[in-house]
């Protein structure tokens, strides 16, 4: 395989990944993604001590331990495009030889848990709980320009969820991690099926001043289902993260602090202590 150009993969003058700004030494085996930039001391704190620090444009990372095991936290910011670049670099660092610029032969396989805030799309999930995705709707066009493949089961729910909206495109479906669902799941934990959209406004049925294309958006993914499939909730990242996690071979898994049901109108009052509770969990059981 020839070697990746210096435009293709644009690194730093130290070497460290571009937008990043992190070498190889700062990935550790478990990595925990977070939107938000402030969301990344917030899981340090819990850290026995951090070892590294980096601050890149809204990519923050701090790198430490927790009960003896070495986790790499990095914030993505919000939206798919985002994620597309916290997965390139992060894997690039890991299975590509920055100095020869080629793959390497034996690859890598990181966990990569997201911890994020959604709203509920069904009446029955309280606001307060916590919800791990088995499977992921996405609504944006990011992985349009990738070649995703997707099995018998997520590409009919592709065509019947875009048939039953009425979109004038396919969404993708696809799967997270069984081993790390199993892993980080506990009694007290729903499993549902994310959406993900491409805005916060229009694409999750939010009007203000501007008239909204589908108006009954929300309303057709809270009645959708395909057998015992429903949709559960809805956020911004998570199928980038499912779609970048089959694409390059990674264990990843999206856990939810539902702040809001967006059927009953009710958000919460005190949205930091369900996400700090969830955070504490997923630590737990890594």
């Amino acid at each position: 395989m020839p070697k990746i150009s210096e435009t293709d993969l644009v690194l730093n003058p130290d070497g460290s990944v571009y937008h990043l700004n992190l070498l190889p030494k700062h990935i550790s085996d478990i990595v925990i993604a977070v939107g938000d930039p402030g969301r990344v001391y917030s899981v340090s704190q819990h850290f026995d001590e951090i070892e590294f620090e980096m601050n890149k444009r809204e990519f923050i990372t701090h790198v430490g331990k927790y009960k003896g095991k070495r986790v790499t936290v990095i914030s993505t910011g919000i939206g798919p495009d985002n994620v597309e670049i916290v997965f390139t670099e992060l894997d690039a660092l890991v299975n590509i030889d920055l100095k020869t610029r080629e793959p390497k032969s034996r690859k890598k396989k990181l966990k990569i848990i997201r911890i994020g805030t959604s709203g509920a799309l069904q009446e029955d999930i309280p606001v307060g709980s916590h919800l791990l995705t088995d499977y992921s709707v996405g609504l944006d066009n990011l992985i349009g320009f990738y070649d995703l493949a997707m099995d018998d089961f997520e590409a009919g729910l592709a065509h019947d969820i875009q048939r039953k909206t009425g979109l004038p495109f396919m969404p993708y479906v696809v799967r997270g991690s069984v081993s790390l669902l199993d892993q980080i799941t506990g009694n007290e934990m729903i499993r549902g099926n994310t959406v993900t959209c491409p805005g916060f406004y229009a694409p999750q049925g939010r009007t203000l001043r501007i008239p909204i294309r589908f108006p009954k958006l929300l309303e057709d993914l809270n009645y959708y289902h395909k057998g015992d499939f429903w949709l559960t909730n809805f956020e911004m990242e998570t199928s980038a993260y499912y779609a970048f996690g089959r694409l390059l071979g990674h264990e990843v898994l999206s856990a939810n602090a539902i702040i809001a049901n967006r059927i009953k109108n009710k958000f919460s009052k005190d949205p930091h202590k369900i996400v700090e509770s969830l955070i504490k969990k997923v630590l737990d059981r890594i």
